[in-house]
């Protein structure tokens, strides 16, 4: 019986005493009247004091009443009902405070997983992704200095040492490694303090600056009558078996004696330009208490933006000319550049608070999303930056709305990253494996990478919303809440650490059953003091043995539609890791992981304390 109802208590003898009532009393310490007596009990055994006042007189408002007669033939069973009825009363309560009191992890939605362990892990895996004159405090110990000499074979020699071996071969591409440090950034701009709380902010700032050293050699701006120059890949992948090279040489790093030539471009590398230009612009940001970096880098993706922007008749895919980005095509291959373009764009509104980049962005958002491939959509990767690039403008509209003219851009990329939040649940859009995980490109292969990056976009799209305290958003289908975000993004990063049908770690080391065999040179060749020719190299490349190190963090390219998985060295499809998977990796990672244990008085400006992400740092230079 609800408690704004009375409970009438009638004395049942033989000489009819007056039938009285016992009002309740609500929270807010209001007495509540008794609605009738229609809803009333008589009971007969006086365990409840009579109230001293009768309410016979007052009027039902229902057309019929009953009086019950309760009569007790057994005293001494009913007390024991009632003992019985106490005691099970008394310890419900105390279990119910019990679990209350509880100590219970701050997590909003208990992962199972070690994400501190996994995070650490998959940055490790940059570490050993170096390339140039190697840390001597490096975490990685089967790895040296290698690549000492790139830069050498241009027409115009330059210093190109430095950056990152793209995966398992000895290639360094720029497009790859421009959106991997893109994506690093990112995390750190939005989830910088879940980095220091776990110790991990100087490991990936020092990796970001590694990459982003690296992307400022990359450019060379315009002089007089020469034209910008962008070195868009160092290292060979000649593979016609006669001339030796980055593919067809199965050698450490260390180890290289082969040429690795350079290819070059120029302005015309539009979605190579403007991936270069978004990197240095987040990394700015990663680095804006040093204001002498921050400066050079800002500086340089002004330059790069100006030159790749000045002339529309002059753009194009870096992949499409042969002399600068020919040998990509098979491992990197462009499908269109608008959307590097606006996203170039954004970031450096973001890096420099400059409206004229916005205006660029918003202006041409429409443009980039009409050029968008149909197996592309609501894809984030190395290819497609559009469904990230919408994301921002969306968090540009959520907590810094710059207003007239910019309402329709903004408000179409907020409806657009909606319906994105709704494909991870539409099976309509996406499938799954048996074993859950999204498959967004099947005819693709490597899915992993794919999974990553929807994993952080869902969870990141989710802190937003917590922040502005909205409980979800609406689909055709029905409706998405931020609890299925997360708990979408985190069925993802589970299934990549073992929740899976083959009961496998796809990130290596992490958990007791990993692959073995990962398609990679160095983990492959002991690390032993001796110099392994191209044709020592073949015995470790066949070999069916467990690799002799371990690639620790290096997440591989994944199973099957089927959740089928295969670790063998020669099925690089299944087995070969690659620094922008990678990245999608650590980005999850680090969205999910816990808030920081550390609580601060949140001041404006400041991060938010129960999310561990900072609201208003990614605004600093917009006024």
């Amino acid at each position: 019986m609800p408690s704004s109802l009375g409970s009438q208590i009638h004395a049942s003898s033989a000489d009819q005493e007056p039938v009285r009532f016992v009002h309740t009393v609500s929270e807010a310490r209001r007495l509540l009247p008794s609605a009738s007596r229609w809803n009333s009990i008589e009971i007969d055994f006086n365990l409840i004091p009579q109230s001293a006042m009768a309410y016979d007189s007052l009027p039902s408002s229902y057309s019929k009443s009953y009086d019950h007669n309760i009569v007790i033939t057994n005293r001494k069973l009913f007390k024991r009902c009632l003992y019985i009825s106490a005691s099970i009363v008394i310890l419900s309560l105390a279990l119910i405070l019990l679990l209350r009191f509880l100590p219970h992890k701050h997590s909003h939605h208990g992962p199972s997983k070690n994400l501190t362990l996994a995070l650490n892990q998959a940055l490790t895996f940059f570490d050993a992704q170096k390339s140039g004159t190697y840390p001597h405090n490096s975490p990685v110990k089967f790895r040296g200095d290698s690549g000492l000499q790139d830069g050498n074979l241009t027409s115009k020699q330059a210093n190109l040492v430095g950056g990152f071996y793209d995966s398992g071969n000895n290639i360094k591409f720029s497009f790859s490694t421009a959106y991997t440090m893109t994506l690093l950034s990112w995390t750190v701009i939005e989830y910088h303090q879940k980095y220091a709380d776990i110790g991990e902010l100087d490991h990936v700032k020092d990796i970001i600056k590694w990459g982003s050293d690296y992307l400022l050699k990359l450019f060379v701006p315009p002089n007089g009558t020469s034209d910008t120059i962008l070195y868009s890949q160092i290292g060979s992948a000649n593979s016609d078996g006669m001339t030796p090279s980055d593919i067809n040489c199965w050698q450490r790093p260390e180890d290289m004696d082969y040429p690795r030539p350079v290819s070059i471009c120029d302005s015309s590398a539009s979605d190579l330009a403007g991936e270069i230009v978004a990197a240095l612009s987040a990394a700015s940001l990663v680095f804006k208490e040093d204001t002498v970096y921050s400066g050079d880098l800002v500086k340089a993706a002004g330059e790069l933006f100006q030159s790749a922007t000045k002339d529309p008749n002059n753009q194009g895919t870096y992949t499409r000319v042969d002399t600068c980005g020919g040998e990509s095509r098979n491992f990197y291959n462009s499908s269109g550049y608008k959307d590097e373009l606006v996203w170039g764009g954004t970031w450096l509104f973001f890096a420099t608070g400059d409206i004229s980049y916005l205006q660029y962005a918003t202006d041409k958002f429409q443009a980039a999303v009409d050029n968008e491939t149909s197996s592309d959509k609501w894809i984030f990767d190395w290819n497609n930056k559009l469904t990230a690039n919408m994301v921002l403008l969306t968090r540009l509209q959520f907590f810094h709305d710059p207003g007239y003219p910019y309402e329709a851009s903004l408000k179409a990329s907020s409806n657009m990253t909606g319906s994105l939040m709704c494909s991870y649940f539409s099976h309509q859009i996406f499938n799954t494996t048996p074993g859950g995980l999204v498959i967004q490109r099947p005819k693709y292969g490597a899915p992993l990478q794919f999974a990553a990056t929807a994993s952080f976009l869902g969870k990141l799209y989710s802190d937003y919303l917590d922040l502005l305290r909205s409980s979800g958003g609406s689909c055709s289908n029905g409706g998405f809440t931020l609890d299925m975000l997360r708990n979408f993004s985190l069925s993802q990063v589970n299934y990549i650490l073992g929740d899976n049908p083959m009961k496998m770690s796809y990130m290596v080391g992490f958990g007791d059953k990993f692959p073995s065999q990962v398609h990679h040179r160095s983990a492959s060749t002991p690390w032993d003091g001796h110099h392994y020719s191209c044709k020592d190299g073949d015995k470790w490349r066949d070999s069916k043995d467990p690799n002799p190190n371990v690639l620790l963090g290096a997440m591989v390219g994944g199973p099957d539609q089927f959740d089928k998985f295969i670790d063998e060295r020669d099925k690089q499809v299944f087995t070969e890791p690659t620094i922008s998977s990678n990245a999608g990796l650590v980005a999850a990672l680090i969205a999910l992981h816990d808030p920081p244990h550390t609580k601060k008085h949140k001041k404006k400006g400041d991060y938010d304390t129960q999310l561990g992400i900072d609201q208003m740092g990614i605004f600093d230079k917009i006024q």
